[in-house]
């Protein structure tokens, strides 16, 4: 529903009346409401002018009406088939202060989560949770798979913070992945050598590394070693891992076989987009040995937890999203953020229902509300950003 049609609802003018009121036929006024279909024949400024005149005239405030039409008219393009998932990704979005004042918030409950009681748990997102705190305690191999704004990086940073606020005796070992990509034409490509250097670095900071890669390897096994026997378990965590290189995820099994009897002495946690489940494939021989050994963890979309999401983010800031955001609206949210048909062609549903699109979507219906003057989120301000 145009925003148009919100402002016509609210102030009970018809379709019919407004055509009679623009000397237009009811086809054409249902042209220009439900399609933004704009007649070429007539002046589109001096249209809107009149369209205005009409909505002031049945009562609609001056604040209200002035805000309609901002872009150029033109017909809306449909988006190709192709473009639908893209489609419905939105820009980071900034919650304005005028927003803010509207809705009587003093900060942006989507913003950056800044503490471990910020953090969304649903029971799939627990379930992650807990699988790389007992990994990074106890041992094992895992990779954390999800979408771009999936909640990865939030759940590594919970994973650090919970360790040191439990005083749990683990070295969590983070090699810089900046610029990191699976070839050197692109960017650079993390070794095998780079993650030793890294525990080292990590693990015992005032040793001096080896020059030899064999030294180097040695001086890895006895600092871990001795580390172990000190009480500490070791994990290495790799951010972005989806940009490893095959030769490198190879190696990686050669870091999960240092041990000291049957105690090993590193576990590793990946955390990577979906193409890193293409790279993990058990059909990929090339990381056959590495697969086995690695237990695949999916990130799924919100789609179940949804409103409980927004609910928490809202009474983060001391909000009631109820009053903000109604339960339909929700649901729009929902059905916007969920396509078709998926990327890879494939013939089943995709949804994006995860943190960041959530929020900067949820932001966007906020503004466009405060903007037209709605004092709440509805299904038609959603279906208009």
């Amino acid at each position: 529903m145009s925003l148009l049609k919100i402002l016509m609802k609210e102030v009970g003018l018809s379709q019919r009346a407004l055509a009679r009121g623009l000397s237009l036929s009811p086809a054409a006024v249902n042209e220009i409401v439900n399609r933004d279909n704009w007649p070429k024949s007539l002046d589109g400024k001096k249209l809107q002018a009149n369209i205005r005149k009409q909505l002031r005239e049945a009562g609609a405030s001056a604040g209200r009406v002035a805000a309609l039409f901002r872009s150029p008219v033109k017909r809306k393009p449909s988006a190709p088939a192709e473009d639908k998932e893209d489609s419905m990704l939105l820009a980071r979005q900034e919650l304005f202060p005028e927003t803010k004042r509207h809705f009587g918030l003093v900060r942006n409950p989507f913003g950056e989560v800044t503490g471990p009681e910020e953090v969304f748990l649903s029971a799939d997102i627990r379930y992650v949770r807990e699988a790389m705190f007992l990994t990074a305690r106890k041992g094992g191999f895992v990779a954390v798979i999800g979408e771009s704004g999936s909640g990865k990086s939030t759940l590594r940073k919970e994973l650090v913070d919970r360790i040191n606020r439990e005083k749990q005796a683990v070295h969590i070992i983070e090699p810089y992945v900046l610029a990191m990509e699976d070839n050197d034409k692109t960017g650079k490509t993390l070794k095998a050598q780079h993650l030793a250097e890294a525990v080292l670095a990590t693990v015992a900071p005032s040793e001096a590394l080896k020059s030899s890669p064999e030294a180097r390897f040695r001086q890895l096994h006895r600092v871990l070693r001795d580390s172990a026997n000190a009480g500490a378990a070791h994990c290495l965590i790799i951010e972005e891992a989806h940009g490893l290189p095959v030769t490198t995820l190879k190696h990686l099994k050669r870091f999960l076989e240092l041990e000291d009897g049957f105690r090993k002495l590193l576990s590793i946690i990946l955390l990577g987009q979906p193409e890193l489940k293409h790279k993990l494939s058990e059909s990929n021989a090339q990381v056959r040995e590495v697969v086995q050994r690695c237990e695949k963890i999916e990130l799924r979309p919100m789609n179940g937890s949804l409103p409980e999401y927004i609910k928490f983010r809202f009474a983060r800031v001391e909000a009631d999203s109820e009053k903000i955001i109604t339960a339909d609206a929700v649901e729009a949210l929902r059905s916007k953020l969920t396509g078709a048909t998926s990327r890879s062609g494939v013939n089943d549903s995709v949804s994006l229902v995860y943190p960041l699109a959530v929020g900067n979507l949820v932001v966007a219906a906020m503004n466009l509300a405060a903007n037209v003057g709605s004092p709440q989120v509805t299904p038609e301000i959603v279906a208009e950003v």
